[in-house]
């Protein structure tokens, strides 16, 4: 994905506010496009390579949408191969930034040791992932974290809702969820299940959430799970259901996710930049804007944005990753 055409993996211009334009002052959110983190105003040329978490893929998009109207010279490019695809490639000094939904593990960052390759996780926004049904599943409101292992744990048999609960109707279950390369299966696996990698294999799996978007919007019984975002832009599709993590059932949403309190699926969202990248000015300038303006590309993304203490984490990140650079 050349996120600077404007060509977006995710249907229903999911990234922008407003997706027939990729100027901000079209959709009404000047003050993103106006804040800092493109240096002295200095024109820049140049790629920046990104690639990783299909979750994350969108945010990342918005950021270089939006910044390319600061430096439209700049070329950022966002591969969506999952978050263990994108570590792959970027351990392997294929790219400049790495997208994730989990952080990185112990053998990935061996890799990136052995490849000298040095970096810092952001985390850039908050997640909540959401259990998505069908428009017409009008018996279910709220799932258990027990019930939801009832159904995704490994050799799980339930194939109908009346499994999950008997008041629930004899209506054939459909699965649709997270290929295993992605870092969103990682974390709902571990979530839910207990262990990472742990579940059921016999589900719709994808890399891609718009095709988990069509499967579970095209069976009334349909039954899956992705970042909230993906339900943001498909509620007109799909019903999401709140989560009882033991406290009672909790809706996922901005407060929820930023809070906690929509447990165990809040969930943090991170890039990876590699800080030798940060000594060309084109990635420096791209990461500093990205970081600067998280609110507002957050929320025009229709992401849920740090709070106030995940955003001063995140901007000593940034500087310690800029003095390890030099």
């Amino acid at each position: 994905m050349n996120a600077t055409s404007g060509s977006r993996r995710f249907a229903g211009g999911a990234a922008l506010a407003c997706a027939a334009a990729l100027t901000l002052s079209a959709c009404g959110g000047g003050d993103a496009g106006e804040d800092s983190g493109s240096g002295d105003g200095k024109q820049l040329s140049g790629t920046v390579k990104v690639d990783g978490s299909s979750t994350v893929a969108p945010l990342t998009t918005a950021a270089a949408e939006i910044f390319a109207e600061k430096q439209p010279k700049v070329r950022v490019t966002v591969g969506t191969s999952g978050t263990g695809g994108g570590f792959e490639k970027f351990c392997n000094g294929e790219t400049d930034i790495s997208d994730a939904s989990r952080p990185i593990k112990d053998e990935e960052k061996a890799a990136c040791e052995k490849k000298s390759i040095t970096y810092k996780d952001f985390q850039i926004a908050n997640d909540a992932l959401t259990v998505v049904v069908n428009k017409d599943a009008d018996w279910v409101d709220c799932l258990t974290v027990a019930q939801l292992k009832k159904i995704w744990e490994p050799k799980s048999k339930v194939n109908n809702w009346n499994q999950i609960d008997p008041k629930f109707p004899g209506q054939p279950l459909k699965l649709f969820g997270a290929g295993t390369d992605s870092g969103t299966f990682d974390y709902f696996t571990e979530a839910i299940n207990g262990e990472e990698g742990a579940s059921r294999t016999d589900y719709s799996p994808t890399e891609d959430d718009n095709v988990t978007v069509q499967g579970v919007a095209g069976s009334k019984g349909g039954l899956g799970y992705f970042g909230f975002s993906y339900f943001e832009e498909n509620t007109d599709k799909l019903k999401a259901l709140k989560i009882d993590g033991g406290k009672g059932c909790v809706a996922p949403g901005v407060k929820t996710a930023q809070n906690g309190e929509y447990a165990p699926l809040s969930r943090p969202l991170l890039i990876y930049p590699n800080a030798k990248s940060l000594a060309r000015p084109e990635v420096l300038s791209f990461v500093e804007y990205y970081v600067e303006n998280n609110e507002s590309i957050a929320k025009d993304a229709k992401f849920i944005p740090l709070n106030q203490k995940q955003e001063e984490q995140l901007k000593g990140d940034l500087d310690k990753l800029k003095a390890s650079a030099k």
